[in-house]
C-alpha cells in the first residue's frame, strides 16, 4: 500500500466525489478511479459506495480514512524532521504588498513553532507580479491574491472577500449603495505595466473580454493605485473591509467574482517544508491550534 494511493484515497472520502477529487490531486479521473478500485481489491473490501451524483463511505472507508490521514501526518513529520535534522533549512515566502500582513504575524509565530530549526526568508512584491516572485523562482510559496496564471501553480484558498469600485468622496457615484461595471463604463481606470499578467491584470482594471486594455495612468504598488484615484478622479477595484486615506471610499460591485487570498507554490516543487506550510497556514487561519492531517497537497 502506497502513501500516494492514500493521499488519493483521502482527498475522494474528503470530497466525496471522484471529479472534485481529481481537480484537486491535479489528475484525470480514470486512472484516481482505478487506483481506488485497486486498493479495495488489495484490501478486501468495499471502502465507498458509488452513485451517480457521488460517493459515500462505508464503515470500512471511514476507518481507512481516520488511519490513512493519520499515517500520512506522520509520514509527513518524519521526512520534515529528518530534512531539519540534515542542515539547516531555509524556505523563502513570497507576499504581495500588504495583503498579508496581519495574517502573517500568526502564521510566523505557528510556523516557527514547529519548525523552530527553520530559516524563513521573505520577499515582498508590488502589484506587477501576482505569483509574488513564485513563477520565476525567487520564492518556495507565496501568500497572494487570484486570479491569475496559475500555469504550473497550485493554489489553496484561504478567503474570499467581496470587491468594490474606488471612488472619490466627491464622485457622483460615491453615495451609491452598490455599483455594476457598467456603471462604471467610459471611466479612466489605474492599469498595470506592459506585461503584467493578463488574467490578474483584466481582474482588477474590470477590462472586456475583447483583450483592449483600459487607458490610465499606470501603478506598480497599492498606495499608488490610490493615490491615482486621490489625485486624478481615476477609479479601479479593491477587496472591501481595508482602511482608506480620506477623501477616498469604496462601493461594493454586484457583478464581480470575490477576490481570493491564496497560498500558492509550485506543483512540480511541493516538499516536505512546503506542504507544512500549507497545512499550517489554512490551521492559523481557522483560528486552531490543532496541526492539520492528510490532507493531500
Amino acid at each position: 500500500m502506497e502513501l500516494r494511493t492514500l493521499r488519493y484515497f483521502v482527498a475522494v472520502a474528503e470530497e466525496l466525489h471522484f471529479g472534485r477529487a481529481a481537480v484537486r490531486l491535479r489528475m484525470t479521473q480514470p486512472p484516481l478511479s482505478r487506483a481506488i478500485k485497486q486498493l479495495e481489491a488489495d484490501l478486501g473490501c468495499v471502502l465507498l459506495l458509488r452513485s451517480p451524483t457521488g460517493v459515500a463511505l462505508t464503515p470500512a472507508g471511514v476507518l481507512l480514512h481516520e488511519e490513512a490521514c493519520a499515517l500520512l501526518a506522520q509520514a509527513d513529520r518524519m521526512r520534515e524532521r529528518v530534512a531539519e535534522l540534515a542542515g539547516p533549512v531555509t524556505l523563502t515566502v513570497g507576499t504581495l504588498a500588504d495583503s498579508a500582513e496581519a495574517f502573517g504575524t500568526r502564521l510566523a509565530a505557528a510556523y516557527r513553532e514547529h519548525h523552530p530549526a527553520a530559516r524563513i526568508l521573505i520577499r515582498e512584491s508590488d502589484l506587477t507580479d501576482p505569483t509574488a516572485g513564485l513563477r520565476a523562482g525567487l520564492v518556495d510559496v507565496a501568500l497572494t491574491r487570484a486570479p491569475f496564471d496559475d500555469t504550473g501553480i497550485a493554489t489553496r484558498t484561504l478567503r474570499s472577500e467581496r470587491v468594490g469600485v474606488v471612488l472619490r468622496t466627491d464622485d457622483p457615484l460615491a453615495q451609491r449603495d452598490s455599483l455594476r461595471l457598467a456603471d462604471l463604463a467610459g471611466r479612466r481606470w489605474f492599469r498595470f505595466p506592459d506585461g503584467t499578467d493578463p488574467v490578474w491584470h483584466a481582474y482588477w482594471t474590470g477590462s472586456a473580454d475583447d483583450g483592449r486594455r483600459r487607458d490610465g495612468p499606470v501603478v506598480r504598488t497599492a498606495r499608488e493605485c490610490l493615490q491615482s484615484v486621490l489625485w486624478n478622479g481615476t477609479v479601479g477595484l479593491m477587496p472591501l473591509g481595508h482602511d482608506l486615506p480620506e477623501g477616498l471610499t469604496v462601493v461594493p460591485l454586484t457583478d464581480m467574482a470575490p477576490s481570493r487570498f491564496v497560498i500558492a507554490w509550485r506543483t512540480a516543487d511541493a516538499g516536505p517544508l512546503i506542504r507544512s506550510f500549507v497545512r499550517i497556514a489554512e490551521s492559523v487561519h481557522r483560528g486552531t491550534d490543532r496541526f492539520p492531517t492528510g490532507r493531500a497537497v
